[in-house]
């Protein structure tokens, strides 16, 4: 697969993902300076990671929620947390996966994790 290819799935994923909203205001601040992240970040982790046969993009969701929780990414823990639920993850799988980064993490971040995933959910739709 060439770069061009990687980059068309990848927005297909990305899109899917986090949705069309989303993936719009980005594009919309693609300017010289971030081009070219914009563009690598399209084109491998969601051209050539999310794009992965071994791994449903569930599992994936749930992985990077709690990779998100370990670095104290709170922007992306809630872009992740949306994206979770795009991808059709449960409240309740998420609920599982933030009581293991409680173990794995530390009950601080864990504890900080729920109060986002709170606030996360009572902004979306049913």
């Amino acid at each position: 697969m060439d770069d061009e290819q990687r980059y068309a799935n990848g927005m297909a994923v990305r899109r899917a993902v986090l949705g069309d909203q989303h993936v719009d205001r980005a594009q919309a601040n693609v300017n010289d300076f971030n081009a070219e992240f914009q563009n690598l970040i399209t084109r491998y982790a969601w051209g050539e990671i999310w794009t992965r046969p071994g791994l449903p993009r569930q599992t994936r969701s749930l992985m990077t929620i709690c990779m998100m929780v370990a670095l104290n990414r709170e922007e992306e823990l809630k872009l992740h947390l949306r994206a979770a639920r795009n991808n059709g993850v449960s409240v309740d799988q998420i609920k599982e996966a933030l009581l293991q980064t409680a173990i794995y993490c530390g009950v601080p971040a864990a504890n900080a994790a729920f109060a986002i995933a709170q606030q996360v959910f009572s902004e979306m739709p049913e």
